[in-house]
C-alpha cells in the first residue's frame, strides 16, 4: 500500500481567468480588420434599384398637380432622362414603363392584327443552338407606343388646347406594329428551319405582305384577304421564301 504525501502532490492549477482588456478598442465584429465598400447606386441588386424606381412615383398631390398628374409627369422622367443614365437604370426603368403602358398597349390592336411584344421565340431555347439570336421586332414597336405616350399625357395635362396626336399613333398601329408582328411570326415559323433572316426586310400593306432582299428588290411576295390573320400571311410567306430559296440552289 503506497501513502501518498500531501505536501508531494504538486499545488493545484490556478483558476482560469479571461485577460481584461479595454472593448473600446476592440474592432467590432464579424470582420475586425475587413473595411466595407459602400455600393454605389447603380451597383445596387436588380430587385433592389427597382423598388427605388418605383418609389419615386408620388402618393399625394400637391399645390399644382392632381396625384395622377405628378405620376404622369413621373412616368415621362423616367423615358426621358432616368433611363438614359446607363444600363442598370435603363433596365429598371423599362420594366416599370412597359408593365404599365402595356395595357393600353394592347387594347389599340385592332382585328384581325394580334400582339406579342415578348415572344418566346425570342430566345432561343438552348445556349448552344446555332439559330441566330431574334430580338422581337414588336418590343421596339412597345417602346416608341411609350414614347408618344409620355409625351401626350403631360401635354394634355399642361393644356387643354393639346388635341393628341392621332396621326402618330394611326401610323403606329395601321402599319409599324402589323409589320413588327409579321416579322416576329415569320421568324417564329422558319425557326426550325434555322433560315437567317437577318438580310430580310419584310413589307407590310393592308392587301400584299413580301420580303425584300439586300440588293433592295422585293424577293418574294403574297397576296394578302383583307381580314386574313397575320399568322395565316406569315406561314404562307414562310413557305414562298422556301420555294424560292431551294429553287436558287
Amino acid at each position: 500500500m503506497v501513502v501518498l504525501d500531501e505536501k508531494s502532490l504538486s499545488p493545484p492549477p490556478p483558476p482560469y481567468t479571461v485577460p481584461r482588456t479595454n472593448n473600446n478598442r476592440l474592432p467590432p465584429p464579424p470582420f475586425p480588420n475587413a473595411s466595407r465598400v459602400a455600393l454605389t447606386l447603380p451597383e445596387l441588386p436588380s430587385h433592389v434599384l427597382l423598388h427605388i424606381v418605383h418609389r419615386t412615383f408620388p402618393q399625394a398631390p400637391d399645390k399644382d398637380y392632381s396625384k395622377l398628374e405628378r405620376q404622369r409627369k413621373t412616368l415621362h422622367w423616367l423615358a426621358t432622362s432616368l433611363r438614359l443614365v446607363n444600363r442598370t437604370f435603363y433596365i429598371a426603368c423599362m420594366h416599370v414603363l412597359r408593365s404599365t403602358f402595356l395595357p393600353s398597349y394592347v387594347s389599340l390592336i385592332r382585328p384581325p392584327y394580334t400582339s406579342d411584344p415578348f415572344p418566346l421565340s425570342a430566345t432561343p431555347s438552348a445556349p448552344s443552338t446555332s439559330a441566330p439570336l431574334h430580338l422581337s421586332r414588336e418590343t421596339a414597336v412597345l417602346d416608341l407606343f411609350i414614347a408618344l405616350k409620355v409625351l401626350d399625357d403631360v401635354w394634355a395635362d399642361e393644356t387643354e388646347l393639346h388635341l393628341g396626336q392621332p396621326e402618330a399613333f394611326r401610323d403606329l398601329f395601321d402599319l409599324m406594329q402589323p409589320r413588327a408582328r409579321l416579322e416576329d411570326l415569320l421568324h417564329a415559323y422558319l425557326a426550325p428551319t434555322r433560315i437567317d433572316l437577318s438580310p430580310y426586310n419584310v413589307t407590310f400593306a393592308p392587301r400584299r405582305v413580301g420580303l425584300v432582299g439586300p440588293s433592295r428588290r422585293t424577293i418574294v411576295e403574297v397576296e394578302r384577304a383583307k381580314d386574313e390573320s397575320l399568322e395565316v400571311a406569315a406561314k404562307r410567306l414562310g413557305r414562298r421564301l422556301k420555294d424560292h430559296l431551294a429553287e436558287t440552289r
